[in-house]
């Protein structure tokens, strides 16, 4: 898997009055990439980035938006890169979104909104609620850690622990009944 990247809105021009000519170069260059990708069995990944915050140019910024040229693309190993910390600043209802996107989900990646740190830090975010979400709705693909961890690595992974706990399981997520 490889994130393919949409590109800015050239500095200086204004997001409508490209809107098409971008997004056509886009679908172009993506069936390009795709049928490469296809050639070693690699799926390509787009991810929707907030313009409010962390790119006010990144042309492509809602899993709406993503959805809509995937279907224009149409190539199987093109997958919606989930992002929840920007797709919370963008649109909200996380919820709707899993259950909307869920069959074009390549990848997701989490932090909590709005500091980007771990999902136990204070902010908007729920993820006990969203790691439940993902196993009920039957996701059983990878979920990053796109976060700036408040200290080192280990503390950085604590919340982990901590959620395996309260969900019975031991580190690195195996049963204790299984043990």
């Amino acid at each position: 898997r490889i994130h393919v990247m949409a590109g800015r809105v050239p500095l200086g021009t204004d997001r409508a009055a490209v809107a098409g000519e971008m997004e056509t170069t886009f679908i172009e260059n993506l069936r390009y990439t795709a049928d490469l990708l296809s050639q070693e069995d690699m799926i390509g990944l787009l991810e929707p980035i907030n313009n409010r915050i962390t790119d006010p140019r990144y042309y492509l910024n809602t899993p709406q938006q993503a959805a809509a040229i995937l279907e224009k693309v149409g190539r199987p190993n093109l997958k919606l890169q989930l992002d929840l910390f920007h797709c919370q600043i963008m649109d909200g209802n996380l919820s709707r979104n899993l259950e909307t996107y869920l069959p074009l989900i390549g990848h997701i990646q989490i932090a909590q909104v709005p500091g980007r740190h771990e999902p136990d830090s204070p902010g908007e975010l729920n993820f006990p609620y969203i790691f439940e979400l993902l196993e009920s709705l039957g996701y059983t693909g990878y979920v990053g850690c796109e976060y700036a961890p408040k200290g080192d690595t280990l503390e950085g992974l604590g919340w982990l622990r901590s959620y395996w706990e309260s969900r019975g399981l031991q580190h690195g997520g195996t049963s204790k009944a299984a043990k």
